[in-house]
């Protein structure tokens, strides 16, 4: 800490001398950067500047949604590429003298690209470089750095046991930096919770500099980070989690309804029993539009997905007892290792080699997308279902996906993280379309299809306030702009949505830890002050 308070005043003490100059901020700013390199690990060596031959290469690589790519999209005035802790420490600091923002990525699939695009002068900090996973099996811990994607979690977990696992999602290009501390959400939540109920601890930098562990951060803060998003507390480095047991096989399945199926009858039988059924089995209900056997005609497939942990022996009379309605056939399960299964919900081809899941995108995505959630307290009733696909089927390219609650969802205080959306809910829903014309005019297009499915969707969904989940970011609920202001209404809108009663406790924390809002973006938690 020493070292980096004594950097913070020589960095102030050479901007009162550059600033009585005509330099500019951001020369000001990349000479700070430059002065204050160190070897062996310089941070002026993984800086990509826009006159730089990389620097579309780099941002491109990890933007996930191609509505952030558009030509006319704010452009940061640097990448800096993180390869150490002090790159980052010095990027906070350096940054922090000029005024300059910084989005802070790790994966790339913010859904609003607000960790990578930003209103005002800013600069994206890429955590991806920082991407080490040190298992410890006698203890059962790891600590990820936050640029590790889940699926290089999950591997280097199977390397050093087969009956080990960690509770997060289904992508595996997921980086753990955001995805962690948004909350985690899973296919193992019904059995263990979200990521953040099983991490232990963290490490940050702060706004001064400082890198901070749960012990010198303190319970408050170690509470935020963990479904509060990091990013408007600090920088988050790495996580300490607690890996839990699976048995050596688990078992998964897909069975596929229409509406000439009876997919109506199943669906609402499925709303009352998926929160009750046995924490060991989780199904998930994805609703799509595909052709029809007449004319081209569009028609709805709902996808029961599940996933058991155990055989298919124990899996089929626990089914048959509590959910005959699915019809579930030994003939549509296959048993398989835990790690296999990260493979086969990430829609990974069967077989594929494991060394897949280290691997990270090097092509740009060609997908433009557009998210939004729901969490549901009431089974919707059945003749309403029908009215619903029928909206469900203009849209053409959405997928909606029905994730079940119960089990140790229901046993966590929604005061415990963050992360409220716990006892009470029956499933989450999230809405996702996908297109891939180019334009504003077909962005807009979609864009209105997706809040009208939305508005379609308020009679059934949560109330006062109407739930969403952070980590399917969507600036439809309330977003400051220019992201250098706040309003109270405003935040207090979207605050109350992601995080119902915590909103108030967060903003505390935010008051508490960086005081002078440094670390803010249009989805920031606010200081009391502008709040």
């Amino acid at each position: 800490m020493e070292t980096f308070s004594f950097l913070l005043s020589t960095i102030t003490i050479m901007l009162s001398i550059l600033q009585a100059t005509s330099i500019s901020t951001n020369e000001i700013f990349f000479k700070c950067l430059s002065d204050h390199s160190k070897t062996p690990n310089p941070v002026s060596d993984v800086i990509y500047t826009r006159s730089n031959n990389s620097f579309s290469t780099i941002l491109n690589m990890h933007i996930q949604n191609k509505r952030f790519k558009a030509a006319t999209t704010a452009k940061p005035l640097a990448i800096v590429t993180a390869q150490c802790e002090s790159h980052v420490q010095t990027t906070i600091l350096c940054a922090k003298s000029n005024g300059i923002q910084i989005r802070i990525r790790s994966g790339g699939h913010d859904t609003e690209g607000l960790s990578y695009v930003s209103d005002v002068p800013y600069i994206v900090l890429d955590l991806f470089p920082l991407h080490s996973v040190d298992v410890d099996i006698s203890s059962a811990t790891t600590w990820v750095q936050a640029g590790a994607t889940l699926g290089q979690l999950y591997y280097h977990i199977y390397e050093k046991s087969k009956v080990h696992a960690f509770p997060a999602g289904v992508c595996t290009s997921l980086g753990t930096g955001g995805h962690f501390s948004g909350g985690g959400y899973g296919n193992l939540m019904r059995k263990y919770g979200l990521s953040v109920d099983n991490i232990i601890d963290a490490k940050i930098v702060d706004v001064n500099g400082n890198i901070l562990d749960r012990k010198s951060m303190g319970e408050d803060l170690f509470w935020a980070i963990r479904g509060g998003g990091g990013a408007s507390f600090g920088v988050i480095l790495s996580w300490k989690i607690k890996l839990v047991l699976v048995p050596a096989k688990v078992t998964i399945f897909t069975v596929n309804k229409f509406v000439e199926d009876g997919a109506a009858d199943v669906l609402y039988k499925w709303q009352e029993v998926a929160p009750n059924l046995d924490e060991d089995l989780f199904i998930r209900v994805e609703h799509s539009v595909v052709d029809g056997t007449k004319g081209g005609k569009k028609k709805v497939k709902v996808a029961f997905i599940g996933e058991f942990l155990g055989t298919i022996d124990k899996l089929l009379p626990l089914v048959s007892k509590s959910f005959p309605e699915l019809g579930l056939r030994k003939s549509d399960c296959i048993e398989m290792p835990w790690i296999n299964s990260t493979l086969y919900w990430d829609r990974i081809p069967i077989g594929t080699p494991l060394e897949t899941l280290l691997t990270t995108p090097k092509e740009p995505m060609t997908i433009y997308f557009k998210s939004k959630s729901d969490y549901i307290k009431k089974p919707i009733p059945k003749n309403d279902l029908y009215a619903i696909w029928d909206k469900f089927i203009e849209s053409k390219s959405m997928i909606m996906q029905w994730n079940p609650y119960g089990g140790k969802m229901a046993k966590i205080p929604s005061s415990a993280t963050p992360f409220p959306h716990r006892a009470g809910n029956l499933f989450k829903i999230q809405y996702f379309l996908i297109w891939t014309e180019d334009g504003d005019k077909a962005n807009n297009h979609y864009l209105n299809i997706s809040r009208s499915f939305y508005n379609l969707m308020a009679p059934y969904a949560s109330k006062s306030p109407r739930e969403t989940f952070l980590n399917y970011r969507d600036t439809d609920i309330g977003a400051n702009y220019p992201s250098n202001t706040t309003s109270k209404d405003i935040a207090k809108t979207y605050g109350s949505k992601y995080f119902k009663e915590n909103f108030d406790r967060l903003v505390n924390v935010k008051t508490m830890v960086d005081p002078l809002n440094f670390f803010r973006y249009e989805q920031s938690i606010p200081t009391k002050s502008g709040y």
